[in-house]
């Protein structure tokens, strides 16, 4: 969970360069704080003509022909620059080492979502949308990321200042230092108040923007079919709705924000205006001389930047907090199943075999997809799975590569439970090619290895077996060609060959090609089954399609319906056998769709 302990380890990390840079800190507040004393003490001791220890200290530095009032005030301005600088190049110095630890706990923090969302699970994904999802690494790390580098950077220094000014302060008059002080924490405990108001209305402005995220992200993906379907002006219109909920709620949060800080400003101008009545009054009826009172109101204003500074770290600290609150509701999504490999079934040249027994499963409590569902498919066999849509046929899929759980009964592995091989392993062992496969918008190169180390020879092998090699070489920059996003340059079909070109390069022992021949055409289907039975001779091949022409690739066929298996056989067996399958493939197939009758 992301909460402040989490933060506070993350910190300790970088103990050297923190200690270094409080101490930094520490010195440029020592040479800053003295800054307002130093020139109102001359108007008693220069102008007012009563020297004192200041003088005294000055003349050591001068030589006696310069011991004059002038030289006095001169040497004072010099000394009050040289220290403006220094502080200022200190805090410059100490602000650096700060954002460096600052940002790297942000990167750190950053690594820590990102590997959650690696482990979330696909029906969160489904559920939330992978745009409300990912917001949150946007908005609320950048709130976090802002609230560590201005706490950091200027925690500590505004603090340190407005101890050292109250000591000075209180050495000066020890009654007035005492009635600022004490007037101070009423200016914060108003300001805090009204910090709470704050903390709610940046919630919404950041809910506001997830919202406007997910729905902009689902738009952009499907803005190819709404503008084929003439509906991309009415999801239009949808975003600017969700576009004017972030004006409202932003517009809420930063006015209203700001009026918080303005009031705060406002109290503490009020105290101001209080403190030097009350210093003047001071001079009146005490020993506080014209000197002391004029540092006194250069204190009050030397105080004025750290409180502000430690107000709005108040403020930054409300939406931090209310951005963590959403972070860790991130970290409670439900995660993926991830069993630790317990044994190892594969056998080095023996390919795959898969048993299903008794395999219940249900996305929701209103119907099971699955219903005890038995089939095997047996070592370096090629196996179909047909049927009407929602028999079943991708569920398995899911099940298989773990992207679900099953709610009842067993998958096993060479006779061992799949719980037990681990579904990353087992992953590691298959490749899935599906009907409209994810592409990158980067080059060919990219998208066949998906960043793995291929050499060009087995790049241009594995597009020949696919039947795209020639297509690859009309391209303008071969396997440097950038495809544009979802591989818009390239025809449906050729994106499939794309995405079994590189289930080729990974050589799986267990090979699922689900649709994967849908959109090509009947002559280039044709050379590609060619081509792949050598590649697929020693491999175990689950084929989920309607086309007949892919079914018939199959040693073994089983036909789902209501998530059992009713039928099962060869093309030639189930054809004159009565049931789903004789009704989807008993007559001649027409050579363009894709969906079923025999050729």
């Amino acid at each position: 969970m992301i909460n402040w302990p989490w933060l506070l380890k993350q910190a300790k990390r970088h103990q050297p360069r923190l200690v270094i840079a409080n101490i930094i800190a520490l010195i440029a507040a020592l040479i800053s704080v003295p800054i307002p004393l130093l020139m109102p003490l001359m108007v008693d001791e220069v102008l007012l003509s009563k020297p004192a220890d200041g003088v005294k200290f000055l003349r050591l530095l001068l030589p006696e022909s310069l011991h004059q009032p002038a030289s006095y005030i001169l040497l004072v301005l010099l000394l009050v620059v040289l220290m403006r600088i220094s502080s200022q190049a200190l805090n410059i110095l100490q602000s650096r080492q700060f954002t460096l630890v600052a940002k790297d706990i942000t990167y750190n923090l950053r690594k820590h979502l990102i590997d959650k969302l690696g482990r979330i699970s696909m029906r969160q994904y489904e559920e939330r949308g992978s745009g409300g999802v990912t917001s949150h690494l946007i908005t609320d790390v950048e709130t976090i990321d802002k609230f560590i580098g201005d706490t950091l950077s200027r925690f500590l220094i505004g603090l340190l200042t407005v101890i050292g000014t109250a000591a000075i302060l209180l050495w000066l008059n020890w009654q007035l230092g005492l009635f600022i002080l004490l007037m101070n924490p009423l200016v914060v405990y108003a300001s805090r108040m009204m910090g709470n108001r704050v903390k709610n209305l940046k919630k919404k402005e950041n809910q506001a923007f997830e919202k406007f995220q997910q729905r902009l992200v689902e738009t952009l993906d499907g803005l190819y079919q709404l503008r084929a379907a003439n509906r991309e002006r009415e999801f239009l219109t949808r975003l600017k709705s969700n576009a004017s909920d972030i004006r409202h709620n932003a517009d809420q949060y930063a006015w209203q924000s700001e009026a918080a800080g303005r009031l705060s400003f406002l109290l503490f101008l009020l105290g101001f205006e209080l403190f030097r009545a009350a210093a003047m009054l001071m001079v009146l009826f005490s020993d506080l001389t014209i000197g002391q009172m004029f540092a006194v109101f250069g204190y009050l204003w030397f105080m004025l930047g750290p409180v502000q500074e430690l107000l709005g770290i108040q403020f930054a600290w409300y939406s931090a907090k209310a951005a963590m609150q959403r972070l860790n509701g991130l970290m409670t999504l439900e995660e993926e199943v991830r069993p630790v490999p317990t044994e190892n079934p594969f056998r080095q040249g023996e390919a795959l075999s898969i048993d299903v027994r008794k395999l219940h499963f249900a996305y929701d409590e209103d119907k099971e997809v699955l219903r005890g569902l038995n089939l095997t498919i047996p070592a370096g066999k090629r196996v179909a799975l047909v049927g009407s849509s929602g028999g079943g046929k991708s569920t398995l899929i899911q099940l298989l590569l773990g992207i679900y759980q099953k709610d009842h009964g067993d998958i096993y592995i060479n006779g061992h439970p799949i719980e037990k091989v681990g579904y990353e392993t087992l992953r590691d062992k298959m490749a899935v090619v599906l009907q409209h496969p994810v592409l990158f918008n980067d080059t060919l190169r990219h998208n066949l290895t998906l960043g793995a180390d291929f050499s060009d020879e087995q790049l241009w092998r594995a597009l020949e077996i696919a039947q795209l090699s020639d297509v690859t070489q009309r391209l303008t920059h071969g396997l440097e060609t950038e495809i544009g996003r979802q591989g818009i340059r390239l025809s449906g079909g050729q994106r499939q060959r794309l995405a079994i070109a590189r289930m080729i390069l990974t050589n799986p022992e267990f090979v699922i090609l689900d649709e994967a021949t849908s959109a090509l055409d009947t002559a280039t289907e044709a050379a590609l089954h060619r081509a792949l039975n050598q590649f697929l001779s020693d491999k175990t091949t689950l084929i989920v399609a309607h086309r007949l022409s892919a079914v018939k690739q199959a040693d073994l066929i089983y036909v789902l319906e209501d998530g059992q298996v009713s039928q099962t056989g060869t093309h030639s067996q189930l054809v004159n056998e009565k049931g789903l399958y004789q009704t989807l493939y008993g007559s001649v197939q027409s050579p363009e769709p894709s969906l079923t009758a025999p050729e």
